[in-house]
């Protein structure tokens, strides 16, 4: 979800606002899909390498999150919404922590759509942890290194049980996916959208879908 801070600077805003805004259009997103009968959204909430940003910028965004979590969570019990999250959760405050665990405890047997935060999340991070799991038992003889194929190496991954995702979209007309899902994006269709994140809305969303619709996805084949 990117482009928070270029949309606010442009307005002559603190970058705050920026992700204020942005929050707004997560709760527009959210509704959409569930109108749309998407099972499953992903959302790159706050990266890895975040934490390099100035500290006072980092916890606004926590201080942020937070309140986006207390407010939303009826809203998310209310439109059946289960709540997962993904990444280097410890790395998170206390209070952060606590809030998601609380609503994913909330929310476990919704059903209408299942909502991945990505939170101190890093796809490289990811795929290094999962192969480290699998070393661990190779080295105990639980496997064999002949055992591990994709399926067993994806169960280790914290998307374990969550459908590789089939549309990619990244706003701010940037061109690359910056350490996202790394594993699971194989073969997922991009659009690119040049639009801001705070700019991308329900009818955003819309074109994006539309346009993933009239993909022909071959899988690597003819």
């Amino acid at each position: 979800m990117d482009g928070n801070g270029r949309w606010a600077k442009e307005r002559g805003l603190p970058r705050l606002e920026g992700h204020r805004a942005g929050a707004e259009s997560v709760r527009e997103v959210l509704e959409a899909c569930i109108e749309l009968g998407v099972e499953y959204l992903t959302l790159y909430a706050f990266s890895s390498e975040n934490w390099s940003r100035p500290p006072a910028e980092v916890t606004a965004l926590m201080s942020l999150l937070d309140r986006f979590l207390d407010e939303k969570a009826k809203d998310l019990d209310r439109q059946n919404v289960r709540l997962l999250a993904i990444g280097q959760l410890d790395r998170l405050p206390a209070k952060t922590r606590a809030l998601v665990e609380r609503i994913k405890a909330r929310t476990a047997e919704n059903t209408t759509l299942t909502l991945v935060l990505a939170l101190s999340y890093g796809g490289r991070e990811e795929i290094v942890s999962a192969a480290r799991s699998l070393a661990s038992d190779a080295v105990d003889g639980k496997i064999a290194p002949s055992d591990i194929d994709n399926d067993l190496f994806a169960s280790r991954l914290q998307t374990a049980g969550i459908p590789d995702p089939d549309l990619l979209i990244r706003t701010s007309g940037e061109m690359r996916v910056s350490n996202f899902l790394l594993w699971q994006i194989s073969y997922a269709e991009m659009v690119i959208v040049k639009k801001f994140w705070p700019e991308f809305r329900q009818g955003e969303l819309f074109e994006a879908v539309n346009e993933y619709k009239r993909r022909h996805r071959r899988f690597g084949a003819l």
